[in-house]
């Protein structure tokens, strides 16, 4: 994260039109937040207005509620304090006699009666608790067979007391049977005893299921548009009635929407609650043009923030960019820099005098240092030429004749494998081999330690064939092979594996040298692990194996640092082990970066030959 924000800091710092876009956008910064700030504002005012006023409706209807259930109440006190009914009822015992048959018809006649002149209720019921029937203005008469229908209305009547029960036709009477399905009712139930101010009464109950409609009906005008909802829910929150432009709603709970304006009323007798839901988007409709015109004219102002930063950039800034980008590239060694020009004032001046000075210092230098430079890597060159590698191969061969001569077929082949081995290494002075290239020379060495192990370690190739030609330096994977064999191998009397392992992953070239050999212990791996980070952390310009007072761990400090000084940053080697287990040498190189060494590896080839 802090690279990114430094690169983001220097690319502000050297790139003029950037600045000048910000500048001039700092200028038009108050402005705009004027403008968000207004926009912001009405629309909370007119959140605020709607709020009140859908708040004020909710109140009004939540009274005109209150009035209904007072009603229903004040007709329930009736019902239940009738003499008549009471009489009725109590005379009647467990058995359904002609005698009772004509009581409750005139029992349902009265309810009937009180019903059609009192439009609050859609239908009133009697439960009668010796014969187990329920009687109905609006079904007549049935028997609850279920017992614990029965023992229901038993218990709400004794636990209930002289007080009123509101419930909702979804609540549960037994494991099966819902209030609404046993007195057949689709709305709220007022529920309480009869014989009211008897203290000896029997639990016979009183059921008046109000009428949904008239509750709909009282909040149905309260809607302000089509998608607003109004939901009517009881104290525990549980929904009694929903309506929208549509009808009455399908919810069963108040639904939880994050983009809709909620408003909410409490009764205060009732502890019943009234909420509004309306799409905030319609809110915002009437103040979306003045919001496109605030937009409009900020989009306008940043257009032209941009258009006089340009003018500016391309008439001041950027020749003098284009001078300071010059005298860098000029100062870095590219000698042959011309700067274009087309300008006829004092930037075209300028441009000309630096184009002929840079020409000027490109002569003297080729004059001078050139020349200087030259010769010294001729003498180089000639100083080394007289280390002439045939004088190795020549000698190896001749060892390896002798041991044949003498049927010591183990050393001739570890010589004919050592000679193949350098051979290669010192093939024409090359740096870069591909990897398919790379792993047949590693495999020469690999065959001299079998032989020196006593074929104790067998060696597995697992090459992607996508990494075959991609090329890498010389010896990187020797010195991760040798210490695999010589620390993980050594003591080991056979059941040796060593794997070889090349693939590409995430732009990255891995190369995985792993052994299952005894491992490295806690500590030591700790170290190890230790000194490998230190080296993927420091500065590339500081790997010189003479700065530090080394020990050990020679051929990892090379391997990292000559793939830190040829692939940059982005390379690392890692290393994991488990006693006992084995070990695991992981180098990543970048892909990317594999292809650049090989271009400037054939490029100073070619460098070489021509001046040859």
């Amino acid at each position: 994260m802090s690279r990114v924000l430094t690169w983001i800091v220097n690319r502000f710092r050297h790139n003029i039109q950037v600045r000048l876009t910000c500048y001039f956008l700092l200028i038009l910064l108050p402005l705009v937040l004027v403008s968000l700030f207004a926009n912001e504002r009405s629309q909370e005012i007119l959140v605020e207005q709607a709020t009140e006023r859908s708040r004020l409706a909710l109140d009004s209807a939540m009274d005109y509620i209150d009035l209904t259930l007072q009603s229903a109440e004040e007709l329930s006190t009736l019902i239940s304090t009738d003499a008549d009914m009471v009489t009725l009822l109590e005379r009647n015992g467990k058995e359904l006699t002609p005698e009772a048959i004509v009581d409750f018809a005139q029992l349902m006649k009265q309810l009937s009666n009180l019903n059609s002149i009192n439009n609050i209720a859609t239908q009133i019921s009697v439960y009668h608790h010796s014969s187990n029937m329920l009687l109905s203005n609006y079904y007549g008469g049935r028997k609850l067979a279920s017992l614990p229908e029965q023992d229901f209305m038993t218990r709400t009547a004794q636990s209930n007391g002289t007080g009123i029960l509101y419930m909702l036709p979804s609540e549960i009477v037994d494991g099966q049977i819902t209030l609404g399905k046993m007195v057949v009712s689709d709305s709220v139930t007022l529920i309480r005893s009869m014989d009211l101010y008897n203290p000896d009464r029997q639990p016979n109950v009183l059921l008046i299921s109000l009428n949904k409609s008239k509750l709909l009906n009282l909040i149905k005008p309260l809607l302000p548009s089509d998608n607003t909802r109004i939901f009517l829910t009881n104290s525990d929150g549980d929904m009694i009635v929903g309506v929208s432009k549509n009808g009455e709603t399908k919810d069963i709970v108040v639904p939880y929407e994050p983009d809709m304006l909620s408003v909410t009323t409490h009764s205060q007798s009732s502890k019943w609650k009234l909420t509004m839901m309306q799409p905030e988007s319609e809110l915002y409709r009437d103040t979306e043009q003045v919001a496109m015109y605030t937009y409009g004219i900020i989009g306008i102002s940043i257009l032209l923030a941009l258009w006089i930063s340009w003018v500016v950039y391309s008439g001041i800034a950027a020749p003098l960019q284009k001078l300071s980008h010059g005298i860098k590239r000029f100062g870095s060694g590219k000698l042959n820099i011309q700067l274009e020009n087309k300008r006829k004032d004092e930037f075209g001046y300028l441009t000309d005098s630096f184009n002929k000075m840079a020409q000027q210092q490109k002569h003297l230098i080729e004059d001078h240092y050139e020349q200087n430079l030259r010769l010294a890597r001729t003498e180089l060159k000639f100083l080394q030429s007289q280390i002439n590698p045939h004088f190795l191969y020549n000698t190896l061969d001749s060892i390896y004749w002798t041991a044949k001569n003498y049927e010591a077929d183990e050393i001739s082949e570890m010589v004919l494998n050592l000679s193949k081995f350098f051979r290669l290494s010192l093939n024409k002075g090359r740096d870069v081999f591909p990897i398919g290239e790379s792993v047949s020379h590693l495999h020469f060495y690999i065959r001299i330690q079998q032989i020196r192990f006593l074929e104790n370690f067998e060696v597995e190739y697992r090459i992607d064939e996508l990494t075959r030609d991609v090329p890498i330096l010389k010896l990187l994977l020797q010195p991760l092979v040798e210490n695999a064999i010589l620390h993980g191998m050594d003591g080991k009397e056979d059941g040796g594996r060593l794997i070889i392992e090349t693939r590409i992953e995430d732009g990255l070239l891995l190369l995985i040298v792993r052994d299952n050999g005894s491992g490295i212990k806690e500590e030591r791996l700790r170290y190890i692990q230790g000194e490998l980070e230190r080296l993927n952390g420091r500065n590339y310009k500081l790997y010189s194996l003479e700065e530090d007072q080394i020990e050990d761990l020679f051929g990892l400090r090379n391997v990292i640092t000559r793939v830190k000084l040829y692939y940059g940053k982005e390379a690392s080697l890692l290393i994991d082990s488990s006693e006992g287990e084995g070990t695991q040498t992981t180098l990543k190189l970048p892909l990317s970066k594999c292809k650049d060494v090989f271009r400037q590896s054939e490029q100073t080839e070619d460098e070489e030959e021509a001046g040859a």
